[in-house]
């Protein structure tokens, strides 16, 4: 994904979708200048929900709502889903937490995923303590809430994990790694049927959840890149990517 563009999916004219599929990243962990860390945008109305939070993540959607996106203003930032707790595709989750907290978003972000995303979030917390003391006591205007800046839901099981009036996300398990839990996210919303593989390799779970789907985002690698990787790299790749 090139820096300067946003990909925006649908299959209908975007003046008739209440739902699209923003791409905000899809980089790895190499620093290609031109990809930012791993994030999609599910957006519904006037809403936003993120899944990963790769670098960049904030200013990505901000490049989004430039070009019109307006639910991907960084106030509107509120929910996330991780599908697991590799870092790239959570190194962006401090500045999810407070950028949009210093800007005004009105309640903490909401994070839904694996086990031990609580404690990531509660490190970065305690990372920042010192730049909260002082953006909450300091002199800077008023925050519209306290310092409790991110609200976390580990999941314990497959299934329905979150559900407003917009969308129903269920959760599904998949093989990646050595990662006792990783997940991907079938989302539920008025006119679609959205399912984000997260990083995996062939699954029928992700065949099951793509029942009568609309749109399925999944990770691949490149035949191109791939064929320079060490020969440990390309077992690694084989048996747990696509």
């Amino acid at each position: 994904m090139i820096a300067a563009a946003v990909l925006v999916i649908g299959v209908v004219p975007h003046a008739q979708l209440r739902s699209r599929v923003v791409v905000l990243g899809t980089g790895t962990p190499n620093p290609d200048p031109d990809r930012f860390g791993p994030s999609v945008a599910i957006v519904v109305d006037d809403a936003s929900y993120l899944v990963d939070f790769g670098v960049g993540v904030v200013r990505r959607a901000a490049a989004a709502e430039r070009s019109g996106i307006k639910a991907l203003n960084v106030v509107n930032l509120k929910t996330a889903f991780a599908t697991h707790l590799h870092s790239d595709h959570t190194l962006g989750l401090a500045d999810l937490i407070l950028t949009p907290w210093i800007l005004e978003r009105e309640t903490p972000l909401a994070v839904y995923g694996p086990r031990g995303l609580r404690a990531m979030a509660n490190h970065l917390v305690s990372a920042y303590s010192a730049d909260l003391a002082v953006r909450t006591t300091g002199g800077e205007p008023a925050h519209k809430y306290d310092a409790r800046v991110v609200s976390v839901h580990e999941i314990a099981a497959p299934g329905i994990v979150f559900r407003d009036e917009r969308v129903t996300v269920t959760a599904f398990a998949v093989k990646h790694g050595a990662w006792p839990q990783a997940f991907g996210y079938r989302f539920k919303t008025p006119d679609r049927t959205i399912v984000i593989s997260g990083d995996t390799g062939p699954d029928a779970r992700i065949e099951e959840q793509c029942q009568r789907c609309d749109v399925l985002v999944h990770e691949v690698y490149s035949e191109a890149g791939f064929a320079k990787r060490p020969k440990e790299w390309q077992a690694y790749h084989s048996r747990y990517h696509t």
